[in-house]
């Protein structure tokens, strides 16, 4: 009986070690994250993986790091125009649009994502992909805490590095380099809607090589960055 319950004990401690690491270690990269500039994200990682469990040693990953003032600012007001209308506005999460999304689904359409781009990144940072419960449960309090310690500009410049706009491609000066053959500090208004229109799939969708449906969303992407205009960027 004495060994039961030292062994307990010990599981206890294991499981409370456990326990704090798996919630401070995020919190500690996030509040870092306010400065540094993450190198890899948890997307990056998992897709490496998936790529080597293939057998495709020669997948590689384009990504270079570039600052805010060195982006375009069509492509905060595309993604934000696309993405997020409401983002300067909500802490991380969008009631509205789940409210809306919620309401579309009971009259007979498909259940359809309201994720914020502040929800997309703590996803991209830290998770991994597909849908399930547990996930989406994870992504609660690390949004909360991007929200909390990071800026509204901190939380787009991140995203805007770290999101995956083609196979291998992350970043916004990777895509405008490899699409477009300039810097993201180049990028005109049909650029970055464009590169925008393929963020819901970026494997499927190609920015270079756009189909139809990427076309016809670019042109309602920039409809909706001329309703914004360029003011809305002075909200963040």
């Amino acid at each position: 009986m004495g060994k039961l319950n030292v062994f307990s004990g010990k599981f206890r401690r294991i499981a409370a070690v456990v326990v704090l690491t798996v919630v401070v270690s995020p919190l500690a990269l996030i509040i870092l994250g306010r400065w540094i500039d993450p190198p890899v994200t948890a997307f990056m990682v998992e897709r490496y993986v998936h790529a080597w469990m293939e057998g495709d040693w020669r997948y590689t990953q384009d990504h270079d790091w570039v600052d805010w003032r060195n982006i375009s600012r069509n492509m905060p007001l595309a993604v934000m125009a696309s993405e997020d209308q409401r983002f300067p506005d909500h802490h991380g999460f969008d009631w509205v649009q789940m409210q809306k999304a919620v309401e579309d689904w009971q009259d007979g359409d498909r259940l359809r994502g309201a994720s914020t781009i502040s929800q997309q990144l703590a996803k991209n940072l830290f998770l991994w992909s597909g849908q399930n419960w547990l996930r989406k449960g994870l992504e609660v309090p690390l949004t909360f805490a991007l929200e909390t310690f990071w800026s509204k500009q901190r939380i787009l410049e991140v995203y805007l590095n770290v999101v995956e706009f083609g196979d291998g491609v992350y970043g916004v000066e990777a895509a405008s380099l490899s699409y477009f053959r300039k810097h993201a500090a180049q990028l005109s208004m049909s650029e970055a809607a464009r590169l925008a229109a393929v963020l819901p799939n970026p494997k499927r969708f190609i920015a270079d090589r756009p189909s139809s449906y990427v076309r016809e969303r670019q042109r309602w992407i920039e409809g909706q960055m001329n309703n914004l205009g360029y003011d809305y960027l002075k909200r963040l």
